[in-house]
């Protein structure tokens, strides 16, 4: 490969050598080598023609990208591929790093394609001014750029790191456009790859699994690929693939959150949360299947399953004698799509034996602060007006109004767990916190502080007069089996008489 190189860059100058060696010969030789020289050169630039454009092995001509003007997906692996190859020695190593630009949809909706075309362009000539003349540069995907570093003796973890922070503050300066200025973010995944023990694909593929995990963590991140994180990534695979038949096989349950009163200490309810047991890997949070089945469309028949189990857990407590005044069900703005979900409800409710009163409806702040939907209004409105609760969940997270929280008939604001933490301790939090619950009172709102982790934060909120909390602080969610234990714990606990008295010892 590095032969095949200098062939190219020799016939590059082929017109500079040529009457150089045409000088030489004639120093040498005299007019015979002369005419020797003239007569032999064009057929050594005719041989030396094919070699310097010849390709390695198993290479495919370059193909390249219309936009950026540098190779395109496939181009980038069979470039990667031969310079794995073609490495002279197994104490060289490279590295692949994968670039994704953030919020490229965005982008392209708000300031147009043209601009969405000129970050990536500008990008790529970012990318490339930063590179090494033998480093290999990609678009890999719509708004995902590939590069595989030349092979290098030193390459270390500590070098790759440093390259690609150097290219991500390259790459987040601003884009002047004719109209606006753009400030891209761009996450960016990476692999050193040993050449001695590892192929182009499998470092592609590392690479690739690091971008995931910090497109995970959010934009601008960065990760470099371990073992730990490919373990985690082939988790995620597992997840992604049983995901669509986790429903089918009655694997996701519903735990249970407790909800107390800061008046009387006393239960309020108890929020029903989807839990996922995988039959290999565990009980699987929230966050790493819910938006699977919302991208594979199935949110309604979660949220059904949900307020299945709600309602039939609302209605074991009753028949136990243990009186929870009621329950939560998460709703996504799919399902309150579904002019039908008002009667699907009261269907349910009537088959449990159960009044609307006792079951609160959760809807996502940025449900309610997105555009207005006709038919999510007139859903939550039906709602309401049959009886059921309508919680706002997350308050605080978005950008609702109070016309858009009076349009939907809101009952209860959760204050999400942003402002919650340390409300105790940092009086910048205490004042936001009091601004929230002086606003919800001035509307006749009730309000919820979820994510209340000490006895601390319980007792200024309370102080504040937040009506309800709900948090690891109280209880951890646990599954239908132990709530019945842990409310006669609870009320044992409220009802025990203080103790009053001198210890001796």
């Amino acid at each position: 490969m590095y032969a095949l190189s200098w062939l190219r860059m020799t016939s590059r100058y082929f017109q500079v050598l040529a009457p150089l060696i045409a000088i030489c010969g004639y120093l040498w030789g005299g007019e015979i080598w002369l005419l020797a020289v003239l007569a032999l050169l064009p057929l050594a630039g005719f041989l030396a023609a094919p070699l310097a454009n010849a390709r390695p092995h198993g290479l495919e001509p370059q193909q390249r990208d219309m936009l950026t003007g540098v190779l395109t997906r496939d181009g980038f692996e069979n470039q990667v591929r031969a310079t794995f190859a073609a490495s002279e020695t197994g104490q060289h190593a490279s590295a692949i790093l994968l670039l994704e630009l953030n919020g490229f949809a965005d982008i392209r909706a708000r300031h147009g394609e043209a601009a969405a075309d000129a970050v990536l362009k500008q990008a790529a000539l970012r990318i490339r001014a930063a590179l090494r003349q033998d480093d290999i540069l990609a678009r890999v995907g719509e708004a995902r750029m590939g590069v595989c570093l030349a092979p290098a003796p030193s390459l270390d973890d500590e070098a790759c790191l440093q390259l690609a922070a150097r290219l991500q503050t390259a790459l987040e300066e601003p884009v002047a456009l004719p109209m606006a200025s753009i400030l891209p973010g761009w996450t960016i995944g990476l692999h050193r790859a040993s050449l001695r023990t590892e192929a182009a694909e499998p470092a592609i593929d590392c690479a690739a699994q690091a971008l995931e995990d910090a497109l995970r963590v959010g934009p601008s991140a960065l990760r470099l690929f371990t073992p730990a994180l490919g373990r985690r990534a082939t988790r995620q695979r597992q997840i992604a693939l049983d995901a669509g038949h986790a429903l089918d096989r009655d694997q996701i349950e519903a735990w249970f959150q407790p909800q107390i009163s800061t008046d009387t200490g006393d239960i309020s309810g108890f929020e029903a949360l989807a839990r996922w047991r995988h039959p290999r890997l565990g009980l699987v949070p929230p966050y790493d299947f819910l938006p699977l089945l919302q991208k594979s469309g199935q949110s309604e028949r979660l949220s059904d399953r949900m307020l299945h189990l709600a309602l039939a857990a609302l209605r074991d407590w009753d028949a136990a004698g243990l009186h929870v005044p009621g329950i939560g069900v998460n709703f996504a703005a799919e399902d309150l799509s579904n002019p039908a979900l008002p009667d699907k409800i009261a269907w349910t409710l009537d088959r449990f034996d159960l009044t609307p009163g006792r079951l609160s409806v959760e809807i996502l702040e940025s449900v309610a602060a997105g555009p207005g939907d006709s038919i999510v209004i007139e859903t939550v409105n039906r709602l309401a007006a049959m009886g059921c609760a309508i919680d706002l969940d997350d308050f605080g997270t978005g950008h609702t109004s109070i016309s858009a929280m009076r349009r939907l008939a809101v009952s209860r604001l959760k204050i999400d767990r942003s402002f919650v933490t340390h409300v105790d301790l940092d009086g910048e939090q205490r004042r936001m916190v009091a601004a929230i619950l002086t606003m919800c009172e001035r509307l006749g709102l009730e309000t919820v502080a979820e994510g209340v982790e000490t006895p601390g934060e319980h007792a200024m909120l309370a102080q504040l007069g937040c009506t309800h909390v709900q948090g690891f602080g109280i209880a951890r969610p646990m599954p239908l089996e132990e709530t019945a234990e842990w409310i006669a714990a609870h009320r044992a606990a409220l009802t025990a008489p203080p103790a009053i008295g001198r210890s001796t010892g």
